[in-house]
């Protein structure tokens, strides 16, 4: 007789399934609940450095308003969450599967069937996740910035997602649909991987330390607003390590972009960058260390609830669905 922790094959698709759908959901609600400041950040990063209309994030939201309207705040969003909802389905379900990989080879190499992942295995996890998740989604990424950056006084040349990704592919090549990939794929390791791993151990941490009553009494788990809590502080930790990275990522994404030049320099040279190091090193030699961290606040803003939402609605989803395997087991 078969054991009843054995899954049939259609039950194994139907969980796997559901998973996706939750991490989707998780993608598309907390991103759309943000777009304002997801666009202002990137607005900031490629900013024209020779005609700076804003600095501040009240001051940046404004202006798109003023100019641009109600719809200017959720500009790039469509494409956004065309990208984010699978990256978001295959990143938590890469995560459960790669924890679940993780865990038996450590209970394999240590010899004991009760061991936990670690910290520095959640974070193994999460890095692992975030690459194949990032890598399998980035030619979206890729055009979904340049749709973002595009404004009514900018020359706009995509029409659409579609129509961007074909564009980009007759005139700059297959290559350029992932320009920047190198540094993302750097920067999403602390990035993805600190947050599964600070969001998890604490989660641990508070089940069984029980401090300050934080506990539903009835459910025996953390609260929402716990959760919320843990997600926010994984976000912020991990936003804040990896955000030089995502600079350097999205002016990359310019290159080869003929009308690029137009919104990021005012038109007084193309942008070109050979590499990584090289966008670096004219980024800090031309606007100093600090247009590294352009765009920093409204990110910061955007990535706590942003974050703290995603983890909430995720398991808040699978458990409406049904689907009994956690985060972590």
């Amino acid at each position: 007789m078969a054991s009843k922790d054995v899954q049939s094959p259609s039950n194994a698709v139907i969980g796997i399934c559901k998973s996706l759908i939750a991490g989707g959901v998780a993608g598309g609600v907390s991103r759309t609940a943000v777009a304002p400041l997801e666009r202002l950040k990137i607005l900031l990063q490629v900013q024209n450095p020779h005609s700076i209309k804003y600095n501040g994030t009240i001051q940046g939201l404004k202006y798109i308003w003023r100019t641009e309207g109600f719809r200017g705040l959720f500009k790039g969003n469509g494409a956004n969450c065309a990208r984010i909802v699978p990256n978001s389905a295959v990143k938590f379900f890469s995560y459960e599967q790669a924890s679940k990989g993780i865990l038996y080879l450590y209970r394999q190499q240590t010899g004991n069937d009760d061991a936990q992942l670690t910290p520095l295995l959640r974070l193994g996890a999460g890095a692992c996740a975030g690459i194949i998740a990032m890598s399998a989604t980035y030619p979206m990424d890729m055009v979904r910035g340049r749709l973002t950056v595009q404004t009514d006084k900018s020359p706009y040349q995509y029409r659409g997602m579609v129509h961007a990704l074909s564009t980009v592919l007759r005139q700059e090549g297959p290559r350029a649909l992932y320009r920047g990939w190198l540094p993302s794929v750097i920067g999403v390791v602390p990035y993805v991987g600190l947050n599964f791993a600070v969001y998890e151990s604490l989660k641990d941490y508070l089940v069984k330390s029980k401090p300050f009553g934080i506990i539903d009494d009835d459910t025996s788990e953390l609260t929402v607003t716990t959760r919320l809590a843990c997600g926010a502080i994984a976000g912020t930790m991990g936003q804040t390590v990896a955000y030089p990275l995502d600079v350097v990522r999205r002016r990359m994404q310019m290159v080869g972009w003929k009308d690029a030049s137009s919104v990021i320099t005012g038109g007084k040279a193309p942008i070109e960058y050979s590499g990584m190091v090289d966008a670096f090193r004219k980024t800090v030699r031309h606007e100093g260390f600090g247009a590294l961290y352009k765009g920093l606040v409204p990110n910061s803003v955007k990535v706590v609830p942003s974050i703290a939402i995603a983890f909430v609605t995720y398991e808040k989803v699978k458990d409406i669905l049904g689907v009994e395997l956690k985060i972590s087991d």
